[in-house]
């Protein structure tokens, strides 16, 4: 069961790690006070991914029987999330200020979170979905607890290089869609 839970933690830290809206906010909570409200602010998000990661693998699983032809099609949107993650500017500030409970609501209103889960998942497979969902989690919380760490060290130096986590999610999220369209197939 340890590949499940891997592959939902590298999952959950690529879903989690550009920088958009929540990244701004979780990061101006860790700068103003402290990496504990940070690592709060984050675990809203963490959770809320949770809830969409399970909610997708039920919806996958409705469709297992499709094999290939789903497959295909996360890896396909694995690919577009990919190209949209690689050209989106960084977002410049949040106009929302709050903890656990406002990153959980904007993470919960975003439609592309579960369309990123799903896809996922239909791509790279979720086999033992609860340490998948777990794992999801976790990687998650892994990211937002590093970002607020990060953040409170580098207080003094610190310039948001959002484009490069974008860059980086975005290898992440086709390498992902490439794995599902070749070798899934």
């Amino acid at each position: 069961m340890v590949a499940p839970l891997a592959k939902g933690i590298w999952l959950g830290f690529s879903i989690a790690a550009p920088v958009g809206p929540i990244g701004i906010l979780v990061l101006k909570q860790a700068l103003q006070r402290g990496y504990r409200a940070g690592i709060a602010s984050g675990f809203g998000a963490a959770l809320a991914d949770l809830i969409y990661g399970c909610l997708a693998v039920a919806g996958v699983q409705l469709f297992a029987g499709s094999g290939p032809v789903v497959a295909i099609a996360g890896g396909l949107v694995l690919l577009w999330l990919a190209w949209r993650s690689w050209h989106e500017p960084p977002a410049e500030d949040s106009a929302a200020s709050g903890g656990t409970i406002t990153t959980f609501l904007l993470t919960l209103s975003n439609p592309m979170t579960i369309l990123s889960f799903a896809a996922m998942i239909a791509g790279v497979g979720a086999a033992a979905p609860a340490y998948f969902v777990t794992g999801v989690f976790l990687g998650s919380m892994l990211w937002w607890t590093i970002l607020s760490f990060s953040a409170v060290s580098m207080r003094r130096w610190i310039e948001v290089r959002g484009v490069v986590l974008n860059r980086i999610a975005a290898i992440t999220l086709g390498a992902f869609g490439l794995w599902a369209i070749y070798v899934r197939r």
